[in-house]
């Protein structure tokens, strides 16, 4: 863990000259372009939009924690009312993720921190909003499905990043983030409407499950998005001199981190004499799915300052310890090692992202969770704010602070 200064001078100064760059070719975010401008509308001017950001996380963090308590092991019937409570979460945290980045620009207080304040919380958000999926559709009685659905979900937001990193534009597909989660919306729902049991019923013919069913369903469009819009554009090269990225490093540099978060989390899985992911897979997601959520925000952060991105990490010591306590026999039984990783994974998140932002508040003189006096709209300029939030589409404006 780093407690000297996270970023230089040098990313500092890169990081105020960022400007964000996006194409979206979503299907549904045209359609929900006047329910967003609509809520923002309704949106006091005062009310900061990092504040509206970490306000759906932790709505969607909690509300989905409800659902895992109740069916920890993804076996066990989810009680019908904690699918629809999941399913408002998702709902009102992609709202409030979708509009923070009009507030912003509806009341002057755009930042390079708020682009990276939004990816840091969409990286946490992935983390629960898959496990969420995997338990609502029972998915615990197929352990090896669920640890294949999630970390394929991890695995995908990053490499959106890294394709990012390469070329320096966030692509969107026509089937991406608001897609899924608007998919897994409805997964809950038709839990609450008839019941966790159903997705554990064979279909005809087939001899498995609607469970099975809804996991190759989602492998296929994630295998789309991945083959489309990212795989390309990191093996045809990135802006960077001679192809390379945009801090002049390999394109294929980011996919060692990467791996040194999924290739461990997989062996461990597997040496385990306690099965302890087969018993326990809610916690063992948790633990390695703050870890990849570290890892991403790095990579984030190397795209926006152009800097070269660390292979090893401070939060590699969490798995690092169920390795090593594997390695020696199970000195110290493994459910607790797990735990002690996931709170390792989480502080040092938390410290990361804390040490960030407070630097970056300060380079730019700016407040994390309220809009300065600097900031603030002027009277007469509201009636063309709000003019210009309502007449804006497109992604370019979801998470845009710059």
């Amino acid at each position: 863990m780093k407690f000297g200064p996270v970023l230089d001078d040098k990313q500092l100064k890169r990081l105020k000259e960022h400007k964000y760059s996006c194409i979206s070719s979503s299907v549904l975010e045209p359609l929900l372009q006047p329910w967003w401008n609509w809520v923002v509308q309704c949106l006091p001017l005062w009310l900061a939009p990092n504040l509206i950001t970490i306000t759906g996380l932790i709505l969607n963090i909690m509300t989905s924690l409800v659902l895992v308590y109740y069916n920890p092991d993804g076996k066990e019937e989810s009680p019908r009312w904690a699918a629809l409570l999941c399913a408002a979460g998702i709902f009102i945290y992609q709202t409030l993720d979708a509009i923070d980045g009009k507030q912003a620009r509806r009341t002057n207080s755009s930042s390079p921190l708020g682009e990276l304040f939004d990816h840091g919380c969409d990286s946490l958000s992935t983390v629960f909003v898959a496990l969420a999926a995997c338990v609502t559709v029972g998915l615990g009685t197929h352990p090896w499905w669920m640890f294949f659905q999630c970390f394929t979900g991890f695995a995908l937001f990053y490499c959106a990043h890294w394709q990012t990193y390469v070329s320096g534009t966030l692509r969107f597909g026509k089937i991406d983030v608001t897609e899924a989660q608007y998919g897994i919306i409805g997964l809950h729902l038709l839990t609450f409407i008839f019941g966790s049991n159903m997705w554990q019923q064979n279909l005809p013919l087939v001899g498995f499950g609607w469970n099975i069913v809804v996991v190759l369903s989602v492998f296929l469009a994630q295998s789309y998005t991945f083959f489309t819009e990212y795989l390309g554009c990191i093996l045809s090269g990135g802006t960077g001199k001679n192809g390379s990225t945009i801090a002049e490093t390999s394109v294929l540099s980011p996919a060692i981190p990467l791996g040194l978060v999924i290739v461990p989390a997989y062996i461990i899985a597997c040496k385990s004499e306690e099965h302890i992911f087969e018993e326990h897979p809610s916690l063992y997601i948790i633990a390695f799915g703050l870890v990849i959520a570290k890892v991403t925000n790095r990579l984030v952060v190397a795209h926006m300052t152009r800097s070269e991105m660390d292979y090893l990490d401070s939060v590699l010591i969490g798995p690092a310890l169920l390795f090593l306590n594997q390695y020696f026999n199970n000195f110290i039984q493994e459910y607790y090692v797990l735990w002690l990783c996931l709170m390792w994974a989480a502080i040092d998140l938390y410290h990361y992202c804390h040490r960030v932002c407070l630097e970056i508040c300060k380079e730019l003189n700016i407040e994390l969770f309220r809009i300065s006096a600097r900031e603030a709209v002027p009277a007469g300029a509201l009636s063309a704010a709000l003019d210009l939030v309502a007449s804006t589409n497109g992604r370019n404006v979801r998470h845009r602070r710059t």
